[in-house]
């Protein structure tokens, strides 16, 4: 983990350089981290999500599109080749480390649409595994078909994806899967168990990775540190919820906001980017004679986006239920890979209900296409009767009126 003035001061004339916005953020030149401001949702939507960006050296950018801002547009996250070489390399090396010895030579990913799944197979052929992707257009008895056909010995996907890929197969274990990577979704110890049955491999031979569009890989959990570990370039901070003035529940003791800062990527301003992440025990653990800096689990996000599948914003889905009902309290919840919203309203009708669910559906269009494929879960709207206390322990609780 860095940490000298030098590195702090090269990070901050790297970032002003890609973005002069940044320079009136900055009161003085910056010694320590703590000089740094918070890197906010409200500062990225208004300097970064939705204005466009062009290399100092002018090379082309790759742009990733995800959820929608408070003005209705769709993010766009910018990656430079720099970037995605970076990427790839911390994902090989991850990825090496998980299934080495373990004579793996096939490889599929079956992971929707985005940054991972863009570079699923370069990073199998840094690992000179045969491999092949499932596009997410496909029916889930075609990805099934193919499992079979294929039998990968390492299978890349989401814990979402996962789910349905097991109910849709007689037998899981038919596929020939020796270890699995995952990234998306929170996946909790216990899931993990039950899909290691199913597959009739052993937990630790299932490992999660943590990571975000806006940074890129995070961290991936150690089964024999039984914690999330960070990559490399990666400097964590927890923060206290005071800190970002927004509601939310009370967070335990040993409970903070995750704040990042990376020291490999370039085309968005990572320094002390806020993830909204709630992580448990964020603290450097001894590993190999260096200190990495870990957390025990994620909690809950406490921002406005949710994962299902791919990333959904509560903006989006507030947009869609106020076009239909004048007044109404909503709560948003995910749970079990699923994301559920309740609506309190007295103008919520049976009609109006289908037609929120689905519009919210496929407001992110690549969303709605993994549904209508049983690739993801629909996306459940309940009707809360009036009087009754709307669903504590969700992410939100936000009543909109005309």
């Amino acid at each position: 983990m860095r940490s000298s003035e030098h590195d702090w001061r090269q990070k901050a004339d790297e970032v002003t350089t890609v973005f002069p916005w940044y320079k009136d953020l900055l009161s003085e030149t910056p010694k320590r981290l703590e000089d740094f401001p918070l890197m906010t949702a409200e500062l990225l939507e208004k300097h970064y999500y939705t204005q466009p960006l062009t290399a100092p050296d002018h090379t082309p950018l790759h742009v990733y599109r995800t959820s929608g801002t408070s003005s209705n547009v769709r993010k766009q996250i910018y990656y430079s080749e720099a970037d995605d070489e970076a990427y790839v390399n911390l994902k090989t090396e991850v990825f090496q480390r998980f299934i080495k010895q373990a004579g793996i030579q096939t490889a599929m990913a079956d992971m929707g649409t985005g940054h991972a799944a863009s570079t699923a197979l370069k990073i199998f052929d840094r690992l000179h595994l045969q491999s092949k992707e499932i596009s997410f257009q496909l029916p889930i008895a075609e990805h099934v078909k193919q499992l079979k056909d294929f039998k990968p010995g390492l299978l890349y996907t989401m814990p979402s994806i996962l789910d349905h890929l097991v109910s849709a197969a007689d037998d899981p274990a038919e596929f020939g899967i020796k270890k699995i990577i995952l990234v998306g979704e929170v996946a909790t110890e216990q899931w993990i168990g039950r899909m290691a049955q199913q597959f009739r491999i052993q937990s630790a031979d299932i490992m999660d990775t943590y990571g975000s569009i806006e940074i890129g890989t995070i961290a991936y959990y150690s089964h024999e540190h039984d914690r999330y570990i960070l990559v490399d370039g990666m400097v964590a901070e927890g923060i206290e919820a005071e800190a970002l003035n927004i509601e939310v529940d009370p967070l335990r003791e040993n409970e903070r906001i995750l704040v990042l800062t990376s020291f490999v990527r370039n085309m968005f301003p990572a320094i002390r980017f806020v993830t909204y992440d709630v992580v448990r025990d964020l603290k450097p653990v001894l590993i190999e004679g260096e200190w990495r800096q870990s957390f025990k689990k994620l909690v809950k996000r406490v921002g406005t986006e949710l994962k299902h599948g791919e990333k959904i914003s509560l903006y989006d889905i507030e947009d869609i239920v106020y076009q239909h009902l004048p007044k109404a309290g909503i709560r948003v919840k995910v749970s079990g890979n699923a994301l559920s919203v309740y609506i309190q309203s007295p103008y919520l009708k049976d009609a109006i209900k289908r037609q929120i669910q689905h519009e919210i559906e496929h407001k992110i269009p690549e969303i709605g296409q993994m549904i209508e494929h049983k690739i993801l879960d629909e996306i459940r709207v309940i009707a809360v009767p009036i009087g009754e206390q709307l669903n504590r322990g969700a992410v939100k609780n936000k009543k909109i009126y005309d």
